[in-house]
This record gives C-alpha cells, sequence and structure tokens, in this order.
C-alpha cells in the first residue's frame, strides 16, 4: 500500500484566525486595511457560508453607512486567491478558510435542506482529480468538488 503523504495544518478559530488570517495576506506582500479585517471577521464569524450581500448589510448596519456589495466582492476574491477563504461555487458564499495561507483543493458537502456546508481535506480525491485532468492534458488552477444531498440532520 502506498502511503498517504499527509498535509497538516493547524485550525484556527476566533482571534487567533483573525491574526493568522493577516499574518497569512501580509506574507504573501498584500495590505491588511481596517475593511479587510472587517470584511474577514464578519466572514469568521459565520459557520456556514455567507453572501457578499450578506456581509455588506451586517457591516453597513454595525457602521453606520452603506457598504457596497462590489467592494465586498473584490476583498472576497483576494482572500480566495491569497486561501484566506474558500467560495462556494453553486451557491455563490463564502467560509473563511480555518487555516489561511494554506492552499488546498476545495471538497464540500453542502446539504440542499439546511445549507450546512462542511469542508473536507481529503488528498486521495484531490490527487485523483488533478491525475484525471493531467490524463486529459488539462492545467489544473484550483479544484472545487461540491457533493449535494441531505446532511445527517436533514435526512
Amino acid at each position: 500500500m502506498a502511503s498517504q503523504h499527509h498535509h497538516a495544518h493547524e485550525e484556527h478559530s476566533g482571534e487567533d484566525l483573525i491574526t493568522a488570517a493577516r499574518d497569512a495576506l501580509t506574507a504573501s506582500g498584500e495590505q491588511w486595511t481596517s475593511m479587510r479585517e472587517a470584511v474577514f471577521s464578519e466572514l469568521a464569524r459565520h459557520a456556514r457560508p455567507v453572501s457578499a450581500y450578506d456581509i455588506a448589510d451586517n457591516l453597513s448596519a454595525s457602521r453606520g453607512k452603506r457598504v457596497a456589495p462590489n467592494s465586498i466582492y473584490r476583498i472576497l476574491d483576494l482572500f480566495v486567491a491569497k486561501n484566506l477563504a474558500l467560495r462556494v461555487e453553486s451557491s455563490n458564499a463564502f467560509l473563511a478558510n480555518t487555516h489561511p495561507g494554506c492552499e488546498h483543493d476545495c471538497v464540500f458537502l453542502v446539504c440542499d435542506e439546511c445549507g450546512e456546508t462542511v469542508h473536507v481535506d481529503d488528498e486521495g480525491v484531490s490527487r485523483s482529480v488533478r491525475a484525471l485532468a493531467k490524463s486529459k492534458n488539462f492545467k489544473v488552477k484550483r479544484p472545487v468538488l461540491e457533493i449535494r444531498g441531505y446532511c445527517q440532520l436533514c435526512t
């Protein structure tokens, strides 16, 4: 049996997650602005994927002035590119990456009933998907697999 290469990373939460995100972003050469911190903090507050519109609404309410969804999208796109956030393509929603700056393929289990979304790291699945793409002479940028169905509570 071939040995499995295991990808070790530390899961972060709360203030530790925000600090890890800041450190990962600045290490990549980007600025950690107050607006980026506010967006990441709002994103990290949610256990389920959240839309840019929801983040904009919540920040607008807490800041007492309108925050445009377009500016939120730009920040979220940067966060995805720098591995601070994960994007659930089918629902156009985002999750904080609990190990910021750590690049890995995205496998999501998405409940069609309640919206619960679980992110799973599976090196074997990642290797298989990348090998399949390579066999078709396709250069992989970033695989995202979404498995739709029902969570334990909704079955």
